[in-house]
């Protein structure tokens, strides 16, 4: 049985290679360490993320293969373009990032999911990066209520999603949908989604060797993450094409 590598609370923000990661579970590649910024950026910039729950320990994964969103190529459904052209609605961009990750943490809001990996220490770690500029959510509005959103951590011109939620129909659809186009016009690489589920294979999504994954955030970020990114609050600029 191979040994899962240990990270001691308090070492340097250091991650084993990717290619070391489990293929069962698919992407384990090491557990412990902490959720400081540091750390969390340098996971990010070697395609690694932070996904458990308060029964384990902070475990760190590097799935194969990996799904991505091309910025510009959401696939727009006929009924998403309804909403979309609806109106009935409003969006913006960095304005309550701690609503939003709350409520992705809503086991309510998540029903076939048995719980939650966003824990009170994610929450406060993603909360620290958003203060930081480095995490970003998109904010669905309807009847002055949060109806939907998503939050996801920004790196050269990498998007790295992580959790989305609805409480009115479409929500998270509408939400990806202006993100995708803000990411488009503002010519970042990829979208990560991370791993495969039908809703966003449906969106457009496709799977990627992890390899070519790593490789493309590589030349999107740069060597150690000095790519220029966009840090601070986001503006809302750019409207999907097809409004």
């Amino acid at each position: 049985m191979t040994q899962l590598p240990w990270i001691p609370k308090g070492a340097p923000a250091e991650f084993p290679d990717p290619s070391q990661a489990l293929e069962e579970p698919n992407g384990l590649l090491a557990a412990g360490g902490d959720l400081s910024p540091e750390r969390l950026l340098a996971a990010y910039r070697q395609g690694i993320f932070p996904w458990f729950d308060d029964r384990n320990p902070i475990l760190w994964w590097s799935p194969d293969p990996r799904l991505v969103i091309e910025p510009g190529q959401l696939h727009i459904s006929r009924r998403l373009r309804r909403t979309l052209r609806q109106q009935n609605y409003r969006v913006s961009l960095d304005q309550a990032f701690e609503s939003v990750i709350h409520a992705c943490a809503d086991v309510d809001l998540r029903p076939d999911q048995g719980g939650t990996w966003i824990t009170p220490a994610m929450i406060e770690a993603y909360t620290r990066l958003h203060q930081r500029g480095h995490a970003h959510s998109i904010e669905v509005w309807m009847d002055g209520e949060l109806a939907g959103g998503l939050y996801g951590i920004s790196l050269g011109r990498v998007f790295f999603g992580e959790s989305m939620f609805s409480r009115r129909r479409d929500g998270s659809k509408i939400a990806m949908a202006w993100l995708d186009a803000q990411l488009a016009a503002w010519q970042f690489e990829l979208m990560d989604c991370q791993v495969s589920s039908p809703h966003l294979l449906r969106m457009g999504a496709r799977e990627i060797p992890r390899q070519t994954f790593l490789r493309r955030v590589s030349m999107a970020i740069g060597s150690g993450g000095l790519a220029p990114t966009d840090q601070g609050h986001w503006p809302l600029q750019h409207r999907p094409s097809c409004l």
